[in-house]
């Protein structure tokens, strides 16, 4: 496994009243890697980006990228760091070739109208070069702060919610564009509302509320380990009482003994052969069913089951 290029340990974040938006977080970041962070509204992602890329200072804690310690040699990592802000914070009178093309300046590199046309086309951005950003809709003006935040050749990004009011269709696109970053060896931390986004995208997930990092591990790995199966069986008729050789699943009875609910197994697939087993066991019984729905948990499901439904993002795709 490769070094982290990104570093992050006993970072704190209090505010003036007390507000602890950062508490005590850990985190190491791999290279080349897709990095999903999700959390409810106020858990501290957008603090946590700031930290790193320079915009809040920490209260306690250290920061290393690249090698460097960035309470010492920010200037040389912040070089290789690129933003996608969640705001739209953009100069709307500029055109796009100019902003772009600006931004690149402001790192130090000169400037290289190869590698801006390279970007904007890869964007679908290069035919309104010449528009002024307020003239955009909101899925292209998104585009072009990835398209600024890139102008500098950054080898960390950093996108905070950009797909936030993007239509699903746009998002989509998003998604190719984001995946085709990493193909060529960008590493991405991505905070989003959008538990499908980091499902379909990312290597490894974190869950962050509070201000603390509740759990990181490969997504893979955190699904097997943390999804269930769960299956709705209706019943022929209502039972109010189970045989013992059903009763020996993890079922329970519903709506007035009108359904049963199997829910079991990990994300391995071991409880869909439970599942088998279960009917199987039920037609040995002469308990007839007459429709059965069978749901595998995703990643949404268990950010829920860990955060309580209170802290699930309002508009989860």
């Amino acid at each position: 496994m490769s070094e982290p290029i990104l570093t992050i340990e006993g970072l704190s974040k209090v505010y003036k009243g007390g507000v602890r938006a950062l508490d005590n977080v850990d985190l190491s970041i791999r290279k080349g890697e897709i990095f999903a962070l999700l959390g409810p509204n106020g858990a501290g992602k957008t603090t946590l980006i700031g930290a790193v890329c320079g915009l809040v200072r920490p209260t306690t804690g250290r920061i290393t990228a690249f090698g460097h310690d960035l309470a010492k040699d920010w200037r040389q990592a912040r070089a290789q760091i690129g933003l996608v802000p969640q705001e739209l914070s953009t100069d709307m009178f500029e055109t796009v070739l100019r902003a772009v093309s600006y931004s690149r300046g402001l790192f130090g590199h000169a400037p290289d109208k190869a590698r801006i046309e390279e970007i904007l086309r890869s964007l679908s951005l290069w035919e309104k070069r010449d528009s002024q950003i307020r003239e955009l809709s909101g899925g292209m003006k998104r585009r072009v702060l990835i398209a600024k935040a890139l102008a500098h050749e950054p080898e960390l990004l950093f996108l905070d919610e950009p797909t936030a009011g993007v239509d699903v269709e746009l998002r989509k696109g998003m998604w190719e564009q984001i995946s085709g970053l990493k193909e060529r060896g960008v590493t991405i931390i991505l905070t989003t509302h959008y538990i499908e986004e980091a499902e379909e995208m990312a290597d490894r997930v974190g869950i962050i509320r509070g201000g603390q990092i509740l759990m990181v591990d490969d997504k893979d790995a955190m699904m097997e380990r943390l999804g269930t199966t769960e299956a709705l069986i209706e019943l022929a008729e209502a039972m109010s009482e189970l045989p013992p050789e059903i009763a020996a699943f993890p079922v329970e009875l519903r709506d007035g003994g009108r359904e049963l609910c199997y829910r079991g197994g990990d994300g391995s697939g071991s409880g869909k052969a439970e599942v088998a087993a279960l009917t199987m066991a039920l037609t040995r019984a002469g308990i007839e069913y007459t429709g059965i729905d069978i749901h595998d948990s995703s990643l949404e499901d268990i950010f829920v089951s860990l955060l309580g439904s209170e802290d699930a993002p309002e508009e989860a795709a």
